[in-house]
């Protein structure tokens, strides 16, 4: 007997009490000590449950490859996998107790993080006081892996390097550029990216003529986009989750607010971002940890780039984005740490994983001293006539950036 993926969502007050897990990939018959177990809380209802489920899709393509292979080489023998997930509702405290149920109830070897930073590292702090090593695959703030944790690794590479390169690169090719406005969602990852722009913008001379936050929730940017067109300025930098900018950008076009540069971190990189906007998507900027076009050779389970895009297409019949090839990424990295190992020993993986320094589909992943991935130059794009393009880096650049002239 099989158990079959399904999930009965239960209010938060009661979640622990009545969710079932979504468990696949093995037997249920199989003993604990012949397969690995995984933990993956998710949020796949909630306000970012098209997030969480792009991380299901990923950790399922991975989990296939793995078993269809026998398994993960532990030591002497192979061993099958078994990824068991809960939906935590994107709500934080749910996210906490999900992953204390996970290690001490359902015994986990190792876990994933959930989406995004804030939520990470409520949950990374749970992994660290069991000394489970904690695969983060969509974590991208510093001040994640500031905590001193040691069972904390994250695939994508930091914040900085992305507006950096975007800030030198947006004001050489768009003459004129001269006031900047900034305006970020209250909450880790977004937050963080405001304050980077805000420093790449002063640093290459441009005046930040607005620079505000706006709580998680926020059903109406107006207010906020009015100060913003009062204050004319030539490049607009808005952050948030898909729903927030795709708001932002509907009620822009409302309020004929437009600039030569509008960037939403990271809208473009979502087809969601597109197919919700259809043409008010053109224009818009921004970057991206991964892109399809990349060309890695590697030797796990996926083999390369195209392979893994190639399959993707196949299942979902749409392009892969960052948090796809991230997720997917992150289990390639702990199953390369668990047959370095050879063992399952959780502080024994941990030190393979600190030591990682491996070429994947995704990339490089280099671990730095705080579990984080090492930097390069990351993808910036721009959506033109509704297709995501690359800007750069030049061995993926396939179009130069356009300014926006309209609304």
């Amino acid at each position: 007997m099989h158990r079959r993926p399904f999930l009965r969502l239960a209010s938060r007050a009661t979640v622990l009490a009545a969710v079932v897990a979504t468990t696949f990939g093995i037997s249920t018959t199989a003993q604990a000590q012949d397969v690995i177990r995984i933990g993956a809380p998710l949020a796949l209802t909630g306000g970012l449950a098209d997030e969480g489920k792009k991380q299901q899709i990923a950790y399922d393509m991975w989990l296939k490859r793995v078993n269809a292979a026998g398994g993960i080489q532990v030591g002497a023998k192979k061993m099958k996998v078994e990824i068991i997930s809960y939906d935590y509702q994107t709500d934080p405290k749910s996210a906490q107790q999900i992953a204390e149920r996970l290690i001490t109830q359902d015994k986990v070897d190792f876990m994933t993080a959930p989406f995004g930073s804030g939520h990470t590292k409520i949950v990374a702090g749970v992994a660290e006081r069991y000394g489970v090593p904690l695969m983060a695959s969509v974590a991208s703030s510093e001040s994640v892996y500031d905590q001193g944790y040691k069972y904390l690794f994250g695939t994508l590479a930091p914040n900085g390097g992305i507006v950096q390169n975007m800030a030198t690169m947006f004001t050489k090719q768009i003459p004129g550029v001269k006031k900047i406005a900034i305006l970020g969602r209250e909450d880790v990852f977004p937050r963080a990216m405001a304050a980077e722009m805000k420093k790449a913008a002063e640093g290459v001379g441009l005046e930040v003529v607005y620079n505000e936050l706006y709580p998680v929730g926020t059903l109406d940017h107006a207010s906020s986009l009015l100060k913003i067109k009062a204050a004319a300025p030539q490049w607009i930098f808005v952050t948030g989750y898909t729903q927030d900018l795709i708001l932002a950008r509907k009620q822009m076009s409302d309020l004929k607010l437009s600039a030569p540069i509008v960037t939403m971190i990271t809208g473009p990189a979502y087809r969601e971002f597109i197919d919700g906007l259809g043409k008010l998507a053109d224009g818009v900027t921004s970057a991206s940890w991964w892109h399809h076009s990349l060309t890695y050779k590697s030797d796990d389970v996926f083999g390369s780039t195209a392979a893994f895009y190639k399959e993707f297409v196949e299942r979902e019949k749409k392009d892969p984005d960052y948090v796809h090839a991230s997720a997917a990424a992150a289990l390639v990295v702990l199953q390369k740490a668990i047959e370095k190992a050879g063992t399952l020993d959780k502080a024994k993986v941990r030190d393979a994983l600190a030591a990682t320094d491996t070429l994947t589909f995704y990339g490089p992943v280099k671990f730095g001293a705080n579990g984080m991935n090492g930097g390069r130059a990351l993808p910036i794009v721009q959506v033109q006539a509704g297709k995501v393009i690359p800007l750069f880096p030049e061995a993926i650049k396939a179009g130069t950036l356009a300014a926006i002239t309209t609304p």
